[in-house]
C-alpha cells in the first residue's frame, strides 16, 4: 500500500494542478474579455462624444442660418430693421450697413466656433475686417452689447481682440497685418 499512496497523492495533486490551470485560464480569459469590453466601451464613449460635438456644431450652424435669414430680411425691409435693431439715430442706409457688418463679424465667429478657422486664422480675418471703416463704426456703436457677454467666453475673448486691433489700427493703419495678438491670444 505504501506504493499506492504516492500515486494517489500524485493524482490528487495532478487533478488539483489541472483544476488550478483551468481556473487560471478562466480567470485570465475573463480578465482579457473584461479588458476588451472596457476597450470597446471606451471607444463607444469616444464616438458618442464626437457625435455630441458634431450635433452641437450642426445646431450652431442651423441657429446661425436662422439669424442670417432674419438679417437678410432686415436689410431688405427697413421696418423689420427697426424692429430688430437697438441702435438709434441711424438712416435706413446706415442701419443696413450696421446689420451687414454684424453679419460679417458673425460669419467669422461661426467659422471659428465650428472649427473651420483656427484661432490664428480667425485673427487674420479679423485684422482685415477691422480695416473697414463701417465695421469700426459698427464696433464702436455696439460696445454696450458686448458688455453683457460672460467674462472669459469665446465671444468676449474675441471682442477683446477686436478692441485691441481697432485701437492699434487707429494709431497706425499702415501696419494692419500685425495688429492684435500674435498667436493663440497672446498680445502683439
Amino acid at each position: 500500500m505504501a506504493t499506492q499512496t504516492p500515486a494517489v497523492l500524485r493524482s490528487r495533486i495532478g487533478s488539483a494542478v489541472a483544476s488550478g490551470r483551468g481556473l487560471m485560464r478562466a480567470f485570465f480569459t475573463r480578465g482579457a474579455r473584461r479588458r476588451r469590453q472596457e476597450d470597446v466601451l471606451l471607444e463607444l464613449l469616444g464616438q458618442l462624444r464626437l457625435m455630441t460635438e458634431e450635433i452641437h456644431r450642426a445646431n450652431l450652424i442651423q441657429q446661425y442660418r436662422l439669424t442670417l435669414d432674419q438679417m437678410d430680411r432686415a436689410i431688405d425691409d427697413p421696418s423689420l430693421a427697426d424692429a430688430g435693431s437697438t441702435l438709434t439715430g441711424l438712416s435706413e442706409v446706415k442701419r443696413r450697413q450696421m446689420i451687414f457688418a454684424n453679419r460679417e463679424y458673425g460669419s467669422l465667429l461661426m467659422a471659428h466656433q465650428v472649427g473651420m478657422y483656427s484661432w490664428d486664422e480667425l485673427v487674420g480675418h479679423l485684422r482685415v475686417l477691422c480695416r473697414n471703416k463701417l465695421f469700426a463704426e459698427y464696433w464702436d456703436r455696439t460696445i454696450e452689447h458686448r458688455r453683457s457677454l460672460p467674462a472669459g467666453s469665446t465671444e468676449a475673448r474675441i471682442g477683446e481682440v477686436v478692441d485691441v486691433m481697432i485701437e492699434e489700427l487707429a494709431d497706425d493703419p499702415e501696419q494692419w497685418w500685425v495688429v492684435g495678438p500674435n498667436s493663440e491670444g497672446h498680445g502683439a
